[in-house]
């Protein structure tokens, strides 16, 4: 198993900004959310002076159209990347930098009628999308603008007959949209609509021989599920039914300990999605030295106690 590059995996990340190559160059588009991956991870590790925080936030900035974000720099805005633009500002305690009103505006004018969120203005409607727009107006203190009754009432809808969320009405159930949906309903107060044995069971159901997790049945293990079931389970208070060791195990064995970085499953390329959701996985599993992460904002703990209750960096 062995232990947790920190330092490794902070060059990694680090040298990912610099990289021009093929893979970066096709990923470019939702570079927003790559940055918000990997600026989460090296707080996580206690990392984050690492960075050019001016830079940073000159660069997300330069991503605002005169709604939301973009996923970079010359890109159409979307809810996906308004939301991780939101959560670097957070990060960096830099909100007030951005028109809140003007953001919430964005936000409130993709709430259609039965309560769902378009992710941008060509309409795709997902439940990834009500709960960037729930965890979006939460963290700027502006969840009262959208109709949140109908908001929730429309995720509710999507539950299906194992206690699992799909992505819209009759959707099969998958980790991702639960996180989603379940986390939407931690933000609002309204985790009344879940079951929590049975969606918990079907959550522990993900674990497989390896110890790893997978997002539906009979798929492979991914360090990706590490956070999108792990997350789930921590807010419906069941993270004690999977082993939690063959779990921290498994991801530890994705690392490179070479050249830093986690891959979705052990000996394959690494990049800095799985690396975050690799680490954010062990902040859940409480591993030693990682900061702690609020499952459902999926920001560092301390930053979400200094949104809400005011409380020191």
């Amino acid at each position: 198993m062995g232990e947790l590059e920190i330092e490794k995996h902070t060059q990694f990340i680090m040298s990912v900004e610099k990289k021009k190559d093929f893979d970066s160059m096709v990923m470019e588009h939702l570079r927003m959310s790559g940055a918000y991956w990997g600026l989460t991870t090296l707080d996580l590790m206690g990392k984050l002076d690492a960075v050019n925080r001016e830079e940073v936030v000159s660069w997300v900035l330069q991503c605002q159209h005169d709604c939301g974000f973009s996923g970079n720099v010359g890109h159409d805005p979307h809810i996906l990347y308004t939301l991780s633009a939101i959560q670097i500002l957070a990060l960096l305690d830099k909100l007030d930098t951005i028109d809140a009103d003007k953001i919430s505006a964005y936000i409130v004018g993709l709430q259609q009628e039965d309560g769902s969120f378009a992710g941008d203005e060509w309409g795709e409607i997902d439940t990834r999308f009500s709960y960037c727009a729930v965890c979006c107006l939460s963290i700027l203190h502006r969840l009262d603008k959208i109709d949140v009754g109908k908001a929730i009432s429309y995720v509710a809808s999507c539950k299906n007959f194992d206690g699992g969320f799909g992505c819209t009405p009759g959707g099969e159930s998958h980790a991702g949209q639960i996180f989603c949906c379940v986390s939407a309903f931690a933000i609002s107060g309204a985790l009344t609509h879940v079951d929590r044995d049975l969606l918990g069971w079907w959550l522990c159901e993900r674990q497989v021989k390896s110890g790893g997790l997978n997002g539906r049945p009979e798929k492979l293990a991914d360090v990706c599920y590490s956070w999108w079931v792990l997350s789930s389970l921590t807010i419906i208070e069941r993270v004690h039914w999977i082993d939690k060791e063959k779990l921290k195990t498994f991801i530890l064995d994705c690392q490179d300990k070479e050249h830093g970085g986690i891959s979705d499953r052990p000996d394959d390329a690494v990049d800095v999605f799985h690396t975050f959701f690799g680490i954010a996985g062990l902040s859940l599993l409480e591993y030693p030295g990682l900061k702690p992460i609020d499952p459902a904002y999926a920001l560092p703990v301390h930053v979400v106690d200094r949104l809400f209750f005011g409380q020191p960096h």
